[in-house]
């Protein structure tokens, strides 16, 4: 196995463009390259592209009138058909969406090849992890649902057992509901809460289909306002113990930026240095039950210049053995593009002042009055008697 990481990295990936109006803005994906670069970690890595996913890849997930009707739209943005999802407020077409979708999916594939077949310990495809995709559908932002596919190829090539698990603070529907009856995957989903955010579903009773599927579901519903120590407290009492169990021969994890207290569009009060310290924690993860195989995705992040790319500069960093200093001044010449790109002032540090985060460990008992307690306690009676392990 390599000992070097990859960064799966095409510059059309920021083709991938829903317009000036959307939340969903690619310069996050093109200033964390830029933060990628002014920290020299494109030297620490392998920067490789992939081909697009083809069609046989997508219908790995993707139903095929969906892909056609993707294509056309793409073809067409004004033949756009609102019941595969496409086209409306949240996924509007554009020219050209096939490709960028399709080569997003792509590198996340691609990424899962090379870690799977030891030409990498590690890799990271921050401009994937398109999580609310479904088999005939868009959703959320997300035409094709890299992750799934990159699930679906490891399965094809042989794995067993794969783990997902996903940090973005919306549910991660898409992926669960691909693997909802498949006893090789166990997807481990850490949100806020459905009552209070899209997509309104991800509750600690969705457990896997009945029969072979069951408990191959986790899902942890954060209280809106949980902050970095109950985010953290939440993360350990659930993931490390979960993995133990099922010992993935891969572990692919989603790192959507947005549960970041200046997130514009969820309500969790995490910050920088605690999104750094999941990393850090998923990163010893692979290593402890995965055998070091890691497929590290993005996802969502709506604060794209102070938050998506100081999170994914980390990630790429810890990915590549080359952690960056949280209390590091950021490259005056990132900063520079970050002003002449969006007339905005970049953040000066990569860390919000709060590094290192403390949290109190699940071991150490729990409060049933606490609102974070009862979410955590509400999984584990869910879902872990499900696979054998005490609540």
């Amino acid at each position: 196995m390599s000992g070097r990481a990859l960064l799966m990295w095409d510059e059309a990936v920021t083709q991938y463009d829903f317009g000036s109006e959307h939340p969903m803005d690619p310069v996050r994906l093109a200033l964390t390259m830029s933060l990628v670069r002014a920290y020299g970690l494109d030297r620490a890595v392998d920067v490789v592209a992939a081909k697009p996913a083809g069609d046989s890849t997508l219908r790995l997930v993707h139903r095929e009138d969906y892909v056609a009707a993707v294509r056309a739209a793409s073809a067409d943005p004004r033949h756009a058909d609102q019941a595969y999802g496409l086209g409306t407020v949240d996924d509007p077409a554009f020219a050209g969406m096939h490709e960028a979708s399709a080569l997003i999916a792509g590198q996340s594939v691609g990424a899962a090849e090379a870690v799977w077949r030891g030409e990498a310990a590690h890799a990271v495809n921050f401009a994937g992890g398109l999580h609310h995709a479904m088999p005939g559908a868009a959703s959320g932002f997300c035409i094709y649902n890299d992750a799934s596919l990159a699930i679906a190829r490891l399965l094809e090539l042989g794995a067993e057992r794969v783990a997902y698990v996903d940090v973005d603070v919306h549910h991660g529907d898409g992926v669960q509901a691909a693997f909802w009856e498949d006893p090789r995957v166990l997807t481990v989903s850490l949100h806020e809460h459905p009552r209070t955010l899209f997509p309104q579903t991800g509750w600690p009773e969705e457990t896997g289909a009945a029969g072979s599927g069951e408990g191959g579901a986790v899902n942890v519903a954060l209280p809106a306002g949980t902050g970095d120590a109950g985010w953290l407290r939440a993360f350990h009492a659930v993931v490390p113990e979960l993995l133990a169990d099922f010992r993935p021969q891969v572990l692919v994890t989603q790192h959507g930026a947005d549960t970041h207290f200046e997130d514009p569009l969820a309500h969790l009060a995490v910050s920088l240095d605690a999104q750094r310290a999941v990393q850090e924690a998923c990163h010893g993860l692979a290593h402890e039950y995965a055998e070091g195989r890691w497929l590290a995705l993005g996802g969502g992040g709506y604060a794209v210049v102070d938050v998506v790319p100081r999170s994914w500069t980390h990630l790429v960093g810890i990915a590549a053995h080359a952690p960056v200093d949280p209390e590091s001044v950021i490259p005056s010449s990132w900063r520079d593009e970050v002003y002449a790109r969006t007339r905005q002032l970049g953040p000066g540090r990569m860390t919000d002042g709060l590094w290192p985060v403390g949290f109190r460990d699940w071991s150490e008992g729990y409060d049933p009055a606490d609102r974070l307690d009862q979410a955590v306690l509400a999984t584990r009676k869910a879902a872990f008697p499900l696979r054998g392990m005490l609540a």
